[in-house]
């Protein structure tokens, strides 16, 4: 543990990492936000889930353009005009009762502007630690992300069923610029600047390293969003279960990043780590208890945040500088379509076998992963001996003294 707290005592880790979490705090909160309140106003939970499919397939095209903009405007002009965008965009569906296909189109403007917080801070890194520090760096921020997962629903259910629908997503928009704007007077932003990518849009996907982090980062992630489906209809919406057991495997996650952090990443680690997570979720088949799918889920979470960590680090190590951004933005995409099919492949099997079909979907999803991951572990770096550092750019990367 004694590598994260040099980490946090390194000038500026500690405060951009808070900064990116609070921006990125909405992230955990809008789908339950958009659905309790969207379900309030139609009276039809079909009518919310167009809306978050809206979100997003809005977000899923924006990733890679927003974040391969950063280099061509910079990433504070960037993040300043989404965040601004998007905050209004979401206001706008809280406030205005209007016919559902308006609402649509204002989510799918509030999916398209989502500020690319995430490519951003992943981009700076490297710019900001030793080459040492940087894989323990990227194994930090996956398992603190996973406070998102654990806070975001639980504050927003309980100020939008406590006080209002209204306020719950309000709430979402002042975090959202709040953190934003904290993001953004970080020095680090004007300091490191992104070079204008050479190459066409795109074409990182190319890099057999980026295609295998986003192949593996689509089926982990679909493979959660089952979990997630099949774990609310095993206890319902009737009592805390769902929630408790949800915040159990985040916990998970979050220990097994800060356990697994600082072991080096040799070619065989995402294979490794995705099959720990691949092995929780079949001991869950065995029981639909909430005690047995506690202690399953959180031997898969100790997998999970490690799993993310390494498709960071491979990903960061294997292109130029300028491309890392947009790298990012498609390893997002993944895995937000992943979160789309995992969830439907899951309502599909939920109506047609029971819960355990979610639990099933979950499973054949992650075991996919680790063949991929096995599959591919030959374009897997081997970071044993050499950092996680991006490839040099052909031209100096300007660096402004602070």
């Amino acid at each position: 543990m004694s590598s994260y707290a040099d980490l946090l005592r390194t000038k500026g880790v500690a405060r951009i990492m808070s900064a990116q979490l609070l921006a990125r705090f909405p992230s955990g909160m809008l789908s339950l936000g958009f659905l309790l309140h969207i379900e309030r106003v139609t009276g039809s939970y079909a009518a919310a889930g167009l809306v978050l499919a809206a979100v997003s397939a809005g977000q899923a095209i924006s990733g890679p353009l927003t974040s391969r903009l950063m280099g061509s405007w910079g990433m504070r002009r960037v993040i300043t005009a989404t965040v601004v965008l998007c905050s209004l965009a979401i206001i706008e569906i809280a406030l205005v009762e209007q016919p559902l296909p308006v609402t649509l189109v204002v989510a799918l403007v509030a999916g398209l502007t989502y500020p690319p917080i995430q490519p951003a801070v992943r981009t700076i890194y490297p710019k900001m630690v030793n080459s040492r520090q940087l894989t323990p760096l990227f194994s930090l921020d996956a398992s603190a992300q996973e406070l998102i997962w654990v806070g975001g629903p639980v504050l927003v259910t309980f100020v939008s069923t406590q006080i209002g629908t209204v306020e719950g997503i309000l709430l979402s928009v002042a975090l959202l610029a709040g953190g934003g704007a904290w993001f953004l007077s970080s020095p680090e932003l004007g300091r490191v600047r992104i070079p204008r990518s050479k190459r066409r849009f795109g074409a990182v996907l190319a890099r057999p390293t980026v295609l295998l982090a986003t192949v593996v980062g689509f089926l982990l992630i679909g493979s959660c969003a089952a979990v997630e489906a099949g774990v609310v209809s095993v206890f319902g919406d009737d009592g805390p279960q769902a929630g408790i057991v949800l915040a159990i495997w985040s916990i998970g996650s979050l220990v097994g990043g800060l356990l697994f952090g600082h072991v080096p990443i040799g070619p065989w680690a995402l294979a490794r780590r995705v099959l720990l997570v691949t092995v929780g979720l079949a001991l869950a088949l065995l029981m639909l208890d909430f005690w047995w799918l506690s202690i399953s889920l959180v031997v898969a979470g100790l997998g999970l945040a490690p799993a993310l960590a390494v498709l960071f680090a491979i990903t960061s190590s294997s292109v130029k500088f300028s491309d890392t951004a947009e790298a990012y933005g498609w390893i997002g995409t993944g895995q937000l379509i992943g979160a789309a099919l995992g969830s439907a492949l899951a309502g599909l099997f939920i109506d047609s076998t029971g819960s355990i079909g979610a639990f099933w979907v979950a499973v054949i999803l992650c075991a996919a992963g680790t063949i991929a991951a096995v599959v591919g572990h030959r374009w897997h770096p081997d970071l044993r001996d050499r950092d996680a550092s991006p490839l040099p750019d052909t031209d100096a990367v300007p660096v402004q003294p602070s």
